[in-house]
């Protein structure tokens, strides 16, 4: 698992290296606000090798956050990220390392049959009840849960994660009320207490698409607000102290997706000065969460002359499109660190680059919306 003096140490290594803000706080040290994630390119042993490359560049070059799940590229993604981790000469301590469980992973590739599939290897077996399942590929059941950690982990060859995701809860929505999902996440987090008190999880959280960035009533939203209270109270209940592992989330956020900055959809947290309700990001901010966007350069669409706005591009800091839809991204009030995904080592190198360029200040930030 990341420790504070590796994590700290790896700052130390690389930060001068970067503009103002690259690494910042997370868990029990800091993190470079560029992350890489897995979740495109083909279940293929030849995009196996280039994302491996790509990553290894990566954890040698600046970026120490890994993000992965258990489904992503028919869970080839999570071996990659392990053998990464292995060859590259970075300690494993000095590297945030983040995974996810909720849809039912095929193992290697894709079956002729899904269907089949999902009932032979998962429901046959009593891995999952047929009635925890939402889309006939998902699941929050805490014994669900428990056995996709187990195989991410053996998956990764490690002991323990730094970052556990509850994969887009809001799947559920489609076949249980609002309240059970609450109910359901709830259960799920007092599953990850437990494991976070034996040492297998560092933090955890949701991995969200639809959730916080819809207005509070559309079908498929969910109040951060809700979702942090479940987990303070399976914190409470698990014990031994009220306190919990719940400390990230994760979103899409880029220029053309920034719902999570512009729609105020969550309650003002107690405490706060504000008197209605604010962003999914101000909420975040305030009540201690971390905050990684997925879909930063919008999975390759913002990365093409022109599709930024011009008065927008204009205010960023970048050589490339790719560099400043990142920069973007990156500069959210109350972001931690924003994931792109890739298995070219030339984009490595390009997204490294990006955090040589200074984000934008908060006021900055602000005005691009005036």
């Amino acid at each position: 698992m990341a420790t504070r003096e590796a994590l700290w140490g790896y700052r130390d290594r690389f930060g001068d290296a970067f503009g103002r803000t690259y690494f910042r706080r997370f868990g029990p040290g800091v993190v470079s606000s560029v992350g890489i994630g897995t979740y495109l390119g083909e279940p293929t042993p030849a995009v196996d090798e280039d994302s491996r490359e790509s990553i290894a560049l990566a954890l040698r070059s600046g970026i120490n956050h890994v993000d992965t799940a258990a489904n992503y590229r028919c869970g080839r993604a999570e071996r990659v990220v392990g053998d990464a981790l292995r060859d590259a000469p970075v300690d494993r301590e000095a590297v945030v390392v983040a995974t996810k469980g909720g849809f039912l992973p095929f193992d290697g590739e894709r079956p002729a049959d899904p269907s089949a599939y999902v009932r032979e290897r998962f429901v046959e077996p009593g891995i999952v009840d047929p009635d925890d399942l939402a889309n006939g590929a998902h699941s929050l059941a805490p014994a669900f849960l428990e056995w996709s950690l187990e195989r991410s982990l053996d998956r990764l060859g490690l002991d323990a994660v730094d970052c556990y995701y509850v994969h887009n809860p809001e799947t559920q929505l489609a076949v249980r009320s609002r309240e059970a999902v609450y109910d359901a996440l709830e259960a799920a987090f007092e599953t990850l207490e437990r494991r976070r008190a034996a040492g297998d999880v560092g933090a955890y959280g949701v991995a969200t698409w639809d959730a916080f960035r819809l207005p509070a009533d559309a079908d498929g939203a969910l109040s951060l607000a809700e979702v942090l209270g479940r987990a303070e109270a399976a914190g409470e209940a698990v014990g031994p102290d009220d306190d919990h592992g719940f400390e990230a989330i994760q979103l899409p956020f880029n220029v053309a997706m920034a719902d999570a900055f512009t729609r105020a959809n969550q309650p003002a947290p107690p405490g706060s000065d504000d008197e209605g309700p604010v962003s999914v990001l101000e909420f975040a901010h305030e009540a201690g969460l971390s905050v990684v966007t997925s879909a930063s350069v919008g999975q390759g669409d913002l990365t093409v002359d022109g599709a930024i706005p011009a008065d927008v591009d204009a205010t960023l800091a970048g050589d490339t499109p790719a560099q400043r839809a990142l920069n973007f991204a990156r500069s959210a009030p109350g972001v931690t660190s924003s994931l792109v995904g890739t298995s070219d080592p030339d984009h490595v190198r390009e997204n490294v680059a990006a955090g040589t360029f200074d984000p934008l200040g908060a006021s900055a930030f602000d005005a691009v919306f005036e």
